[in-house]
């Protein structure tokens, strides 16, 4: 059995603050040179410009609560307790709307306003400390580490996604990545999980990231567990990844089959044909 690492998550934390801060002016000197806002971005249906509009939605709307300016989400959020995949979609549909012309028109000054507001109302707050989000679920709490880790992976993912659109270079860094996974996955994993194709199913799959995290992700009859750092244990699958390509593969922006044939992935352990399962059964909305 291999040995149990370990982590520091205050350390951590620190560490995607500041690569959140890090990719903030990378934004914002994307959105100055982009050429056509109204170009297509790497996500359908949505412009460059919808792609930044949504990022700043997405920072105000995780920082709402520790600021005077709350939101008011009955009218955003859709009622109930429906799929994560439908309240996200619902959600993100509004979202490209919230901003008026004349903030459109200095996009890259609001990325960088509202980026930099939630940095700074989080500021010395512990990494478990509760973050409201209502469009995950009513009266859905999610810890600032994951808040924090979803904020970095909505900067590097929506910021490949407009670059793609502006044909403009958008490096992500393995570290980068690494504490996406980390920091973000294993709350939102089990939120993500498919129900209807997870009953029944029991598999438990080792997710060992090259340099970064290792995650026992447990399908068990509709339910799933992430644990970092689990006790030893005979898993059914063992997918090892590097960071950037599991994070690309996890938000559908590069075929699992492309990554494995340029070998950012590797599926092993009993029974190794079961890797595929776990994009099939954990969806991204």
């Amino acid at each position: 059995m291999d040995a149990v690492t370990s982590f520091d998550p205050v350390a951590e934390h620190e560490r995607t603050r500041a690569a959140f801060g890090a990719v903030l002016p990378r934004l914002a000197r994307l959105l100055r040179e982009v050429p056509d806002m109204d170009a297509p971005s790497g996500v359908p249906v949505w412009t460059v410009g919808d792609v930044g509009a949504h990022l700043t939605g997405a920072y105000f709307a995780y920082a709402a609560g520790f600021t005077d300016e709350p939101m008011d989400w009955d009218g955003i959020v859709p009622q109930g307790d429906g799929p994560l995949g439908e309240r996200i979609a619902a959600v993100n549909a509004l979202s490209v709307d919230l901003l008026g012309r004349e903030e459109r028109a200095r996009l890259h000054e609001v990325v960088t306003e509202r980026g930099e507001t939630f940095l700074r109302v989080t500021d010395g707050l512990a990494p478990d400390t509760p973050v409201a989000a209502p469009w995950l679920g009513r009266e859905r709490t999610i810890p600032l580490s994951a808040a924090t880790g979803l904020m970095l992976s909505e900067s590097l993912v929506h910021g490949l996604d407009m670059a793609r659109g502006a044909r403009r270079p958008w490096p992500i860094a393995p570290d980068e990545a690494g504490l996406v996974i980390g920091q973000s996955m294993p709350t939102m994993m089990p939120l993500a999980l498919d129900r209807v194709k997870a009953r029944g199913v029991r598999i438990g799959f080792d997710l060992v990231i090259k340099g970064g995290p290792r995650l026992a992700v447990v399908v068990d009859d509709g339910t799933a567990t992430v644990t970092r750092d689990a006790p030893p244990r005979a898993y059914d699958c063992r997918i090892t990844a590097a960071p950037v390509a599991f994070l690309l593969v996890s938000f559908r922006r590069t075929p699992i089959w492309k990554a494995m044939a340029r070998g950012g992935l590797r599926a092993g352990g009993r029974r190794p044909w079961l890797a595929t399962r776990l994009g099939e059964l954990i969806a991204t909305p």
